[in-house]
């Protein structure tokens, strides 16, 4: 049995989380240039990482996107930092799957909540997602929406919460 072309998992390997921090410096400091220098801030001190993998028989295992989830205030739950490396923007499959992932699990360790700021030019594609608009926002000096994900569309998937955040396991 083979592997399927794309897997949405927790980042749990040291060598996963390092390429999860890549990924996101790449996409949102090198490329959007919203941070100077790395984007790594508090948030990362409690927020689980997960990345979108594709496994190629060529190239192996590579990280293609990445999403943080994290527990505000018990039972709300944001998604942030969501990002898909710019070769893989186009497939439509990476971002659903990784969003898909991110409700679920939080749903899954106890969620009654889950909201996102959203980059205005994906406000549409989330809608289509079901969630909602709450409000608009400005980060960073760009425009964004403080968004709702519809839990109903979201059933929890099982996934088992680990002790620690990964994201603290490297440095």
């Amino acid at each position: 049995m083979s592997l399927p072309r794309y897997t949405f998992e927790l980042a749990q390997a040291p060598q996963d989380v390092r390429a999860y921090f890549r990924l996101r410096q790449a996409i949102f400091c090198q490329e959007q240039q919203l941070f100077t220098g790395n984007d790594v801030d508090e948030t990362d001190a409690i927020a689980y990482p997960i990345i979108a993998v594709e496994h190629d028989v060529l190239a192996g295992r590579q990280i293609v996107g990445i999403v943080r989830i994290y527990e505000a205030a018990p039972r709300l739950w944001y998604g942030g930092r969501l990002g898909v490396h710019p070769r893989y923007r186009r497939v439509g499959r990476i971002g659903k799957g990784l969003i898909q992932k991110a409700v679920t699990t939080a749903h899954s360790w106890g969620c009654d909540r889950f909201l996102a700021t959203v980059q205005q030019q994906n406000v549409r594609f989330f809608r289509r997602l079901h969630w909602t608009s709450l409000e608009e926002i400005e980060i960073h000096h760009h425009p964004h929406h403080l968004m709702a994900a519809d839990l109903a569309f979201y059933p929890p998937n099982g996934e088992t919460r680990p002790a620690a955040q990964p994201s603290q396991q490297v440095s």
